[in-house]
């Protein structure tokens, strides 16, 4: 009763007492702040909804995104005809892009051959180019659009329109969790990446329960320092104190006591209305979310303590945002995520328009934590049935961009959708190979292209899935996140 005097329903009853919760209360705050923050209502059941079709070789995968668009010819994919041509317009003509383009333009970066298989590899990379014989580097991916926002979607979502179910998504809908105590499904960034943002991890028309949970590692500056200042640090600061980074998940207001006295009473409440209604979506998940949250407050402040690490684990990943991701990505699939997304900073920092010289920074900022993933994979026992995929949203041009007033020579490069490189590694996959190729200025795919759809396809048959029959009925139609494309990769798989 209402103290107002007046009989409540149920579903009026559940809405009261949840928001009793306070900070922790998902039943008000998850649908309002949380989710404009970019929060997720977090899966909290263990059971996936997916047959296996196939072998499960793949229980979970680390998504490494450079957004922005990397080089390929400037990284992972040598192209020496460049160096002939450096200078000169392409032989077959001029090719269309987003921008205007001139003549063709050399790697300013040397390749060198690394481990037994003689992957040649950029000089940005030579962490990485260490671990060249764990890694399958696919050379002739492809995608649709060449605008960032289709483009991010279309990696993320196998859409280029905002609105369907994340890869992320689709994975905790099909499989679950494998700890009821945690997310599913966690992106990691300091800020807000890309001009897409949330639609990047959304949900779409699957459970709310399946949308990624946003997770920001940015740290407070201490006073009178600097970014600079601190940027050879370790990357274990002192200050960084997950309490502060997941502060939602914590209710200083209510003991976990009170809060799981509170919490049955709602499932109580709830199953007296299943009895009467069936059940309701929106209702389940956010009670769900509530449980996770309940949990969250004794687990996630220890698996997000990236301080508990060794010393030698710390400066095998190196300093700054991308190695506290990555770190913390290897930290969340060992507790039991199931997926777990690495952004590389806000906005399109690996865009290169103006000077490719740019790659130099961001390279520099990501060669040795990427290389450290594999590593400490190993050293965990993780390896063996963990993914690690790598890639942009699409590659860049061969030839130089051409733009400012007067048409002033630039030593960037467009966007590329045509053919570009994205990379795989973990024990399901065959390291030190190569698949597929672009032509010999490393515009287009010219040696078994590889769609975007073709690695999510991948992604989910080392999971054990047949890509065409995880679906998801909506607004008449049966979809699924390769929408009615892709084939699996079966030369890469070990």
């Amino acid at each position: 009763m209402h103290k107002s005097g007046n009989l409540v329903s149920r579903r009026e009853a559940l809405r009261l007492v949840g928001g009793g919760f306070g900070m922790m209360a998902f039943a008000g705050m998850l649908n309002n702040s949380l989710a404009q923050a970019g929060m997720s209502q977090a899966p909290g059941t263990s059971g996936g909804l997916a047959k296996l079709e196939y072998p499960q070789r793949v229980k979970r995968v680390i998504f490494l995104f450079m957004n922005g668009g990397m080089s390929h010819v400037d990284t992972f994919d040598p192209k020496p005809m460049l160096d002939k041509y450096d200078g000169k317009p392409l032989p077959s003509g001029t090719i269309k892009t987003e921008r205007k383009t001139g003549e063709l333009m050399k790697s300013p970066f040397a390749f060198k051959k690394y481990g037994q298989s003689g992957m040649e590899i950029s000089e940005l990379w030579p962490h990485l180019g260490e671990a060249a014989d764990d890694i399958c580097w696919i050379r002739s991916v492809y995608t649709d659009i060449p605008n960032h926002e289709p483009a991010c979607l279309m990696v993320n979502t196998g859409a280029n329109q905002a609105g369907r179910p994340s890869m992320g998504a689709w994975m905790t809908y099909g499989f679950g969790t494998d700890n009821a105590n945690l997310p599913g499904y966690v992106v990691l960034c300091p800020d807000i990446p890309t001009t897409v943002g949330p639609p990047l991890w959304s949900n779409g028309f699957l459970p709310a329960i399946n949308q990624g949970t946003y997770i920001s590692d940015r740290i407070q500056e201490a006073p009178g320092s600097t970014s600079e200042e601190n940027k050879d640090k370790v990357i274990i600061e002192k200050e960084f104190d997950p309490k502060k980074l997941i502060s939602f998940v914590n209710n200083p207001k209510f003991s976990l006591t009170e809060q799981r006295r509170e919490l049955d009473l709602l499932q109580n409440i709830e199953r007296m209305r299943k009895d009467e209604r069936g059940a309701d979506q929106q209702i389940d998940a956010v009670i769900q979310s509530m449980e996770v949250a309940y949990r969250m407050q004794t687990e996630a402040p220890d698996v997000f303590d990236i301080r508990k690490e060794t010393e030698a684990t710390q400066k095998l990943y190196g300093p700054g945002s991308t190695a506290r991701g990555c770190l913390t990505a290897v930290r969340l699939i060992e507790k039991g995520v199931r997926m777990v997304q690495v952004y590389y900073a806000k906005g399109d920092p690996w865009d290169a328009h103006v000077d490719i010289l740019a790659h130099r920074k961001n390279a520099k900022n990501s060669d040795q934590p990427f290389a450290a993933v594999v590593r400490d994979l190993k050293s965990r026992g993780l390896w063996k049935d963990t993914l690690v995929v790598c890639g942009s949203e699409f590659g860049r041009t061969p030839v130089r961009e051409v733009g400012g007033g007067g048409e002033r020579l630039r030593t960037g490069r467009d966007h590329n959708p045509f053919g570009f490189t994205m990379w795989l590694a973990g024990g399901a996959v065959k390291g030190g190979t190569i698949y597929g190729a672009t032509d010999d200025f490393g515009f287009k795919a010219i040696e078994k292209p590889v769609h975007v759809h073709d690695i999510h396809a991948t992604i989910l048959y080392l999971m054990g899935i047949d890509h065409t029959k995880l679906t998801y009925r909506y607004s008449g139609r049966d979809f699924r996140l390769t929408d009615v494309a892709g084939n699996v990769i079966h030369d890469i798989v070990a």
